[in-house]
């Protein structure tokens, strides 16, 4: 939970994720919090964890790395280990770099968004608090030895929905400002949850429209309060 994170950044400081993302602990049973972005640019339906895996920026790569020394690990000593392959995750205290707080602050502060690329690429959002849940069921699992899961919303929106969603949620427009598409970012992510919901017993609960309203509630007490 503690690597370094952001696929932009990962572009131009490479080392800085391999030093940080891939370590060595003596622990018994681990809990890897790993990425969506390692299925990389995937034209699949929906995106299983029997994927082949292509990533596309150094920080896909290194949650990539560290889920095989994950398995080596499993393997050489039998250390039981869940790896949960994270889709998009918001809500409040999301890191403020990341889309849907920079947007609703850019919105609220009358300022042009950049779009960099397409408004039709995708994400899969999750709501912190089914992730949360998603952890906590991971911990109480036992059954198999070694599991790779995905904890996604199960829905992909576009980014212009997201936009739009937002503003709606704000009740003011957006000033939209075109830029060149990013290295690294996929066109989409989508979760297939089936694995989660058969080992774990778990599905989203929250949906984006419901996330976004309790983001931006946390938000604006942040703001009123400052």
């Amino acid at each position: 939970m503690a690597g370094q994170v952001g696929v932009r950044h990962s572009i131009n400081h490479p080392l800085e994720y391999i030093k940080t993302n891939v370590r060595k602990y003596h622990v018994s049973k681990i809990i890897f919090a790993s990425s969506s972005s390692v299925y990389g640019n995937s034209t699949a339906e929906k995106f299983s964890e029997n994927l082949e895996c292509n990533p596309i920026s150094p920080y896909a790569t290194t949650k990539l790395t560290a889920e095989k020394l994950c398995y080596t690990y499993h393997y050489l000593y039998n250390i039981q280990t869940i790896i949960l392959r994270f889709f998009t995750v918001y809500g409040p205290r999301q890191r403020p770099d990341l889309a849907i707080h920079k947007f609703t602050r850019l919105i609220l502060e009358e300022k042009p968004i950049q779009i960099y690329g397409s408004l039709d690429m995708k994400r899969d959002y999750t709501y912190v608090s089914d992730i949360m849940q998603g952890i906590e069921k991971s911990l109480e699992y036992n059954k198999t030895e070694f599991e790779i899961i995905n904890l996604g919303g199960g829905n992909s929106i576009t980014l212009r929905e997201m936009i739009q969603i937002v503003e709606n949620a704000l009740n003011k427009k957006t000033i939209l400002e075109q830029v060149d598409e990013q290295a690294g970012d996929v066109v989409q992510t989508i979760s297939d949850n089936t694995k989660a919901l058969q080992l774990l017993k778990w599905q989203p609960e929250v949906s984006f429209k419901d996330g976004i309203q309790k983001f931006i509630e946390w938000f604006e007490n942040i703001e009123m309060n400052r």
